[in-house]
């Protein structure tokens, strides 16, 4: 599956996978954790800072960490992954454009308040 084939698939699923209140607070704190990291990431590499490299990678696998955890709290758990090369793909399109559409898009904030009354 392509990158826009797999942006499709994701966006086309995505409110079904994301219905849990605590999931989708976790994913409102821990996205920007996994973007911010890397973008922290590429600035250690290109100060060859290996330290903060480190610690990047670190908030990266604690944000995937931590989302997984949440991801068990959902009534329809996600689609496992293919193989390392599908893993890499979901996480890094869901992290940078699909959390971030739903969340602009209202679909985190209408999730949230579906979550609220039930």
């Amino acid at each position: 599956m392509n990158a826009s084939e797999l942006l499709r698939w994701q966006w086309e699923g995505y409110a079904r996978f994301h219905r849990s209140r605590f999931n989708l607070l976790l994913h409102i704190v821990l996205v920007p954790l996994f973007v911010l990291s890397n973008l922290a990431l590429l600035r250690a590499m290109l100060h060859r800072s290996w330290l903060a490299a480190v610690l990047a990678l670190g908030g990266m696998l604690l944000s995937i960490a931590l989302q997984g955890r949440g991801h068990r709290s959902e009534p329809v758990p996600t689609e496992p992954f293919a193989g390392p090369g599908d893993a890499l793909a979901r996480i890094f399109l869901e992290q940078w454009i699909t959390f971030p559409r739903f969340v602009l898009s209202g679909g985190w904030l209408r999730a949230l308040r579906d979550a609220n009354r039930s």
